[in-house]
C-alpha cells in the first residue's frame, strides 16, 4: 500500500531517515527526534503535496501493516524535472518492494499526473538503486551536483512511452 506521507508517519519517518544507508547515500537531514520528523513531514512533504499533488508516499505491507519505506516524486531544486525517489528500511530491502512502488509512482506520474519525464539521482557508489533503476527502464543521461548537495550526482532519464 501507499499513502502520502503525514504526521502519523514521523516515529517511521525519524526511523528511516536515521537508517545508516539514508545518511550514507541520501544524506543525514539531522532528524534528532520524532519531533524533528514531524516538523520536517510539515515543512517539507505536505507543502509539496498541496502544491503539485504528489510528493513522499509511505509504503505499507499488506498482510501486517508495517511501514517499510517511502517512494515519492520530488520536485527538487536545481533539477530541470520530477525526480522519482525511494528508499526502505534495511530489513525490507531486496523483497522487491522499491520495483513494486516505484512501477506504481512511475504509472500514476504519466497517466494521472500527466507526466511526459521523469528524472532520478543516485551516488555514483549507490550500486543498488542505480541497478533498480535501470531495471525500471531509466537510463544515465549525465551527472550534476544539487544545490544540497555536495556530491556530483548520477541524473538518470524515464520518457513516458505513450
Amino acid at each position: 500500500l501507499m499513502k502520502p506521507t503525514d504526521i502519523d508517519d514521523a516515529a517511521f519517518i525519524f526511523e528511516l531517515f536515521n537508517a545508516p544507508k539514508w545518511i550514507k547515500y541520501i544524506g543525514d537531514r539531522n532528524i534528532a527526534s520524532v519531533e524533528q520528523a514531524r516538523d520536517y513531514i510539515v515543512e517539507r512533504m505536505t507543502p509539496q503535496l498541496e502544491r503539485l499533488g504528489y510528493s513522499s508516499y509511505t509504503l505499507i505491507k499488506n498482510d501486517d501493516q508495517q511501514k517499510i519505506g517511502v517512494c515519492g516524486l520530488y520536485d527538487r531544486e536545481g533539477l530541470d524535472g520530477i525526480d522519482l525517489g525511494f528508499a526502505l528500511l534495511p530489513r525490507y530491502e531486496q523483497h522487491g518492494f522499491a520495483f513494486e512502488a516505484s512501477q506504481k509512482l512511475i504509472a500514476a506520474a504519466f497517466k494521472e499526473f500527466g507526466m511526459d519525464r521523469l528524472l532520478a539521482i543516485t551516488m555514483r557508489e549507490n550500486v543498488a538503486s542505480q541497478k533498480l533503476l535501470d531495471k525500471l527502464g531509466f537510463r544515465q543521461v549525465s551527472s550534476k551536483r544539487l544545490v544540497e548537495d555536495q556530491e556530483e550526482l548520477l541524473v538518470y532519464e524515464l520518457k513516458s512511452s505513450t
